[in-house]
């Protein structure tokens, strides 16, 4: 799920280890939430007149890490023209931080996205991923740790921020498939989704009916689910994810 990664420390660097736990989540929480990898179309696909598309927002929420380590999130989507815009900024005070940024077009149903960047930072120390997407070249260039690698786009692949849009635009119009494609910082990975039935949850903001979409991990102790709400276009209302044995749970607080 997660563009960056900490070097790996030993096993018994117990105090780093315990730092380095909320620092995992909160990159977990950037990508997860913006319901990473899914769903590809052709690189061809006619543009959908009648499409229906999400509307600009704001979403505040909170978070938890194995119930001891608590955050916040922003997610704010806008429009200016035909450039769309989708910012994000978490934190867990006075441990991480973390932004992501991501700019694109919609064109009936189909996201196109342009540019992308995570940053990430622990106690201060950070690293920073650029993708810069080509559509009439079909490629992708990414830039991580001063190195730039170039990958082809056989279909559209996104960030994880306008694969967001995308599956969330899929929903919309009744076009989900569960077969996407993620570009990463150094390949381009298809990571298959599946809906799981439809519920109505309570968060801080609110009762929502709400679709379930969980990822299909290769790994079996790994799962992350999104509680997605019609209401307000498919946006995530909670999201759970168990990684490593390490359990995350976000929730929305506030949409404006």
């Amino acid at each position: 799920m997660s563009f960056l990664s900490l070097n790996k420390t030993s096993s018994n660097d117990s105090s780093n280890n315990a730092t380095r736990s909320p620092s995992k989540f909160l990159t977990a929480l950037i990508t997860g939430i913006s319901i990473s990898t899914v769903g590809a179309l052709s690189m061809t696909a006619p543009t959908i007149a009648s499409a229906k598309t999400v509307q600009p927002s704001t979403a505040n929420y909170s978070f938890t890490v194995e119930d001891k380590y608590k955050g916040t999130a922003t997610r704010a989507l806008s429009k200016s023209g035909s450039t769309w815009k989708y910012n994000v900024s978490a934190r867990v005070a006075g441990v991480a931080s973390a932004s992501q940024n991501s700019t694109f077009t919609i064109n009936g149903n189909n996201v196109s996205p342009t540019q992308a960047s995570t940053t990430y930072k622990l106690l201060g120390i950070g690293r920073t991923l650029k993708l810069d997407f080509n559509p009439s070249s079909k490629i992708v260039t990414s830039n991580y740790k001063g190195k730039s690698t170039t990958m082809t786009m056989s279909q559209q692949a996104f960030d994880d921020l306008s694969l967001e849009v995308q599956i969330r635009q899929d929903l919309l119009n009744g076009k989900f498939s569960g077969n996407y494609y993620m570009a990463k910082k150094d390949k381009i990975e298809k990571t298959p989704f599946k809906k799981s039935g439809s519920t109505k949850i309570t968060v801080p903001a609110g009762t929502f009916d709400t679709v379930r979409v969980d990822r299909v991990h290769d790994d079996d102790s790994r799962s992350t689910s999104f509680w997605l709400a019609p209401s307000l276009d498919y946006l995530p209302v909670k999201v759970s994810q168990i990684n490593d044995g390490k359990k995350m749970d976000l929730e929305l607080t506030k949409i404006n």
